[in-house]
């Protein structure tokens, strides 16, 4: 009986680690709100893109970007299905704004 207990219990962890996307991202935390736009990217955004954003990792480069400050808002706000978590809830709308003049602060090395 035990052993069919256990053997249950294996089959239904096991069913559990299958199902789940390959790109399931833990929800993010809300920040602390007196973190200035490079500290929050450095311990949120930074593991994904590289070098302070200015290198492409796991997320894009984004020194010299050139999409617009609402498109740049409205992706840390949503997200984008399996690549980046959605950090509306985590940030406020002034972190964001934050975030997004940093973003808008760094230098394009590559020109």
């Amino acid at each position: 009986m035990r052993y069919l207990r256990i053997l249950s219990i294996g089959a239904l962890l096991a069913g559990v680690i299958i199902d789940a996307p390959a790109h399931a991202q833990a929800p993010p935390t809300p920040a602390d709100p007196s973190a200035t736009g490079a500290q929050l990217f450095a311990s949120t955004c930074g593991f994904c893109h590289q070098n302070g954003g200015r290198a492409p990792g796991r997320g894009p480069k984004l020194a010299g970007t050139e999409r617009p400050d609402d498109f740049i808002a409205n992706r840390i706000r949503l997200g984008k299905e399996g690549a980046m978590p959605a950090y509306g809830r985590a940030f406020t709308d002034a972190q964001i704004r934050s975030l997004v003049a940093y973003i808008r602060s760094l230098k394009d090395d590559s020109q």
